[in-house]
C-alpha cells in the first residue's frame, strides 16, 4: 500500500476537524502520481477531486486499500500503521497552519527518494517528497 498525507511545516494534517488547506494543483499532481492505480480516501477527502475520478471511498480507508493502492489520509496520523506502507508521499505546504491533529508517524524504515517542487494555484511552492521502504 502507498500512502498520501498533507504536512505543514510542522506536521500538522488537521485543525478543529478541518484540512489545513487545499490546492487544486495538489490534488491534479495526486492523480498524475496514482494514474491507472486506486486512490482510496474518506468521504470527508473524496470531494476534493472531480466527480469523474474514480475513488474508492470508505470510512476507514486503510481498512479497505490493498498492496498496490494509494491512500490518502487527512484526518489521522498512520501512527503504529507505517508496517502497511512501501511507500508514502508527503505533500508539504511550507507554511505553519494551526493543527491539533499531526503526523506523527516513524519514518526511519523509509529513505527519501524523490523530491520536486510544484507551483501550487494557492501556494508558491508545494513540496513533494516520496520515501521508500528501505
Amino acid at each position: 500500500m502507498r500512502l498520501i498525507v498533507t504536512l505543514d511545516d510542522y506536521g500538522g494534517m488537521l485543525f478543529n476537524r478541518r484540512r489545513q488547506s487545499r490546492d487544486r494543483v495538489l490534488t491534479e499532481d495526486i492523480l498524475r502520481t496514482v494514474g491507472e492505480g486506486r486512490l482510496v480516501v474518506s468521504p470527508y477527502t473524496a470531494p476534493l477531486f472531480p466527480s469523474c475520478t474514480a475513488l474508492t471511498v470508505a470510512e476507514d480507508p486503510l481498512a479497505v486499500a490493498g498492496k498496490g493502492d494509494f491512500c490518502f489520509l487527512e484526518e489521522r496520523s498512520p501512527r503504529g500503521q507505517m508496517h502497511l506502507f512501501s511507500t508514502v508521499v508527503i505533500y508539504r505546504w511550507n507554511r505553519h497552519y494551526p493543527a491539533d491533529v499531526f503526523f506523527d508517524a516513524d519514518l526511519t524504515e523509509f529513505s527519501l527518494i524523490e523530491a520536486e517542487e510544484l507551483e501550487g494555484f494557492s501556494h508558491k511552492i508545494i513540496t513533494k517528497e516520496v520515501y521508500q521502504r528501505l
